[in-house]
């Protein structure tokens, strides 16, 4: 018998405090196999496949994303297949919507653009319920020099220091259309500290740990460790220069996945 397929796009957020990130590993809990676990459950153990828009690192949280979902054999009923997964799914793991597509379709090929937040405070200690969303500096920061050493970043670059472990084939170039600091006006809650701050950066792809990496290096810049001179030679890939510092996860946001027409 001929296999038939369907094909779909999951739009998904989840709150990665308690997961070890996106993909599937082996005796721990990713979000990979909690929507999996479910979807399985839904369709009453139907063939499927899932492929995600990219991979998140333990703890990183996504406010919206895109998952395609493959269905062999028998074409999913959308108005009676959402309600279902969401009311499976944990608490920390929603569906936004299912909308059809075509084997043509491919959603690692398909030309994207994302936009991730980083969000820290620092200073006056903060409320132990704020740790799953923003990282906590003990040390006073220059917000005033991060600002500019964050625009530092924006157009075309090689980023071979902000791309964790590339080996030789690993393609370095990119380009960042957006790099900034700003109050964070974003998530707001009773808990939060008075004042708190967010990177946004916005680009087509980024390599694995670069937001962390590149959050890494202003957090040095604002605690006086680096100067604006040694993050413009770190652009320079000529250089090789390594940087250590890989900033906690838990301030990482995929705030939205924008798939272009």
């Amino acid at each position: 018998m001929q296999r038939i397929r369907f094909y779909y796009l999951i739009k998904l957020q989840y709150l990665g405090f308690r997961y070890h990130g996106w993909q599937k590993q082996p005796d721990v809990n990713t979000v990979e196999r909690m929507v999996e676990r479910t979807i399985s459950y839904v369709l009453e153990r139907k063939k499927f496949k899932l492929i995600a828009a990219g991979r998140t690192d333990a703890k990183v949280s996504v406010n919206q994303t895109y998952v395609e979902l493959f269905v062999d054999n028998e074409p999913l009923n959308i108005e009676g297949f959402f309600p279902l997964l969401n009311q499976n799914l944990p608490p920390d793991i929603r569906a936004l919507a299912v909308t059809e597509t075509t084997k043509d379709f491919n959603i690692i090929n398909h030309p994207k653009q994302k936009e991730y937040l980083y969000f820290f405070a620092f200073a006056e200690k903060f409320h132990p319920f704020c740790a799953p969303f923003m990282v906590f500096m003990k040390e006073d920061l220059n917000i005033e020099l991060m600002k500019k050493g964050a625009k530092l970043f924006e157009g075309e670059h090689d980023f071979w220091s902000y791309a964790y472990k590339p080996k030789p084939e690993t393609q370095t170039q990119g380009k960042i259309d957006e790099c900034e600091i700003v109050e964070n006006d974003i998530y707001t809650a009773n808990f939060f500290p008075k004042k708190s701050y967010v990177l946004k950066v916005r680009g087509k792809g980024f390599k694995r740990h670069q937001i962390r990496l590149m959050m890494g290096t202003l957090f040095d810049l604002g605690r006086g460790l680096v100067t604006l001179e040694f993050i413009q030679s770190t652009l320079n890939a000529e250089n090789k220069i390594k940087l250590e510092h890989i900033a906690q996860p838990s301030g990482l946001i995929l705030n939205k996945v924008d798939l272009d027409d």
